[in-house]
């Protein structure tokens, strides 16, 4: 019997797709990902699920969507007794470990539910089953800024740094994994921050000179034209992309020096992307490409030879790739299914990615390999309600002939078919989520 894989899962933060050179970002932003793409799989077209940190989160580590979990919106903490990937991998023999940003332990506005970890050390019933190692702050940028700040260790001590944050997280990664014995297989989540920006500066970070070093970027074809701030936050965010590639490159170097590359599967993605406020006030909770589009590269045992895979992915189906790669079984109600089995060609794979969102809006949408259909709930606050039971039709992209997603055709009466027949797919697919089947209405005439 092969030995089980150990499995780094590698999470960024607000990172689009296009800042990495395997997906054609023409700047030297990610050698070290592109490296790990050249020699594993790469996930052309992957997508998150929710575009909210919190409810990311959620549904990354449970295998259910955000609604199911109860975790719709940021501020709502995991349920404590509910399956999660770890809790699985464990009984399944592996040491669990996490390091970052967790976001899953405060609660705020649900009254007497009301718990709040955001600067205090995350109890152990609060960590969603990473008994075996923990250094993490439930809210990282509320302890932290770029260079500057902590995290709390499993005993609730706070581990200062002074580095660049990426940098200084990576060393208690580099620590973790010098420390291993091999007796059993680990499961390591790490969750970066960046390039997600930084709350109380209300800006990007990147490491010291980004702005200098990356400011002859290329615009991606989405922001320009647009307003918002990306002229100005750009070259720091290819920074912070940059700053995390290059402590992707630290940690397969010491998996590599430790022996433990060729028995290690590291996957790489991010919450959701940012679209540097063009679509609504701030860098997400929207349907758009720039914010829903991720990357997705996976490189070990079963993720190997520098495929590219065109299927459908989504964050929903990562519980179950992890689960599948460790060997565990995964809850018969969990969403999703093994990116193994896209890998495979199996042929009853999904043609659409369904999202859910929330705060700025009750929305929901689903990504076609050709259409983006979006719907709200124009009686419903974002903030307050899970779902709805009527939505309003609100965005329609034929991204096909328009993959910048400058023409909404949602009130266009031409595509009246289309919209019918994406209309009755997104209707399945909330009620696969355990969502109520509900009425979706036209958008107005303009």
């Amino acid at each position: 019997m092969a030995k089980p894989p150990n499995i780094v899962f590698f999470f960024s933060d607000q990172q689009r797709w296009d800042t990495c050179g395997c997906y054609g970002q023409p700047l030297p932003v990610t050698p070290n990902l592109d490296r790990m793409a050249a020699e594993g799989v790469r996930f052309e077209n992957a997508f998150t699920c929710q575009p909210v940190c919190g409810p990311a989160r959620a549904c990354l580590q449970t295998g259910k969507y955000a609604t199911q979990v109860g975790c719709y919106r940021n501020g709502i903490a995991l349920p404590l007794d509910i399956a999660t990937v770890p809790r699985l991998m464990s009984q399944a023999g592996y040491e669990v470990g996490y390091i970052g940003k967790w976001h899953l332990a405060s609660t705020q506005n649900m009254g007497e539910a009301d718990v709040d970890y955001r600067v205090k050390p995350v109890p152990p019933a609060y960590r969603g089953g990473y008994d075996d190692f923990w250094i993490a702050s439930d809210v990282l940028e509320f302890t932290s800024h770029s260079y500057d700040g902590g995290m709390f260790d499993g005993d609730g001590n706070f581990r200062e740094f002074t580095g660049y944050r990426a940098d200084s997280q990576t060393d208690f990664v580099l620590e973790y994994l010098e420390t291993r014995t091999g007796e059993k297989p680990f499961f390591l989540f790490l969750s970066y921050i960046e390039p997600h920006h930084q709350n109380d500066h209300n800006c990007y970070e990147g490491p010291r000179g980004s702005k200098e070093q990356f400011a002859d970027f290329v615009p991606p074809a989405d922001l320009v034209g647009k307003g918002g701030d990306w002229q100005e936050n750009y070259p720091d965010y290819l920074g912070c992309c940059h700053s995390l590639d290059a402590n992707l490159g630290r940690i397969r170097a010491k998996l590599a020096e430790l022996g433990l590359a060729e028995d290690t599967v590291i996957i790489y993605t991010s919450d959701h992307g940012s679209h540097f406020r063009t679509r609504n006030g701030e860098y997400k909770r929207a349907c758009h490409e720039g914010c829903i589009r991720v990357p997705l590269v996976i490189q070990g045992p079963g993720f190997q030879g520098g495929q590219v895979v065109d299927r459908l992915a989504s964050l929903i189906d990562l519980p179950q790739t992890v689960l599948a790669a460790g060997g565990a079984t995964a809850p018969a109600d969990w969403q999703g299914r093994p990116l193994q089995q896209a890998l495979a060609g199996v042929p009853d794979w999904p043609e659409e990615a369904f999202l859910q969102i929330s705060e700025s809006q009750v929305g929901r949408a689903i990504r076609t390999a050709r259409w983006k259909y979006s719907v709200t709930a124009p009686d419903r606050k974002g903030w307050q309600d899970a779902d709805a039971p009527r939505y309003v039709e609100d965005f329609l992209y034929d991204l096909a002939t328009d993959p910048h997603e400058a023409t909404n055709l949602v009130a266009n009466p031409a595509y009246a078919t289309v919209r019918a027949e994406l209309r009755e797919q997104l209707i399945a697919r909330m009620v696969a989520a355990g969502e109520t089947a509900p009425e979706i209405v036209p958008a107005p005439k303009p």
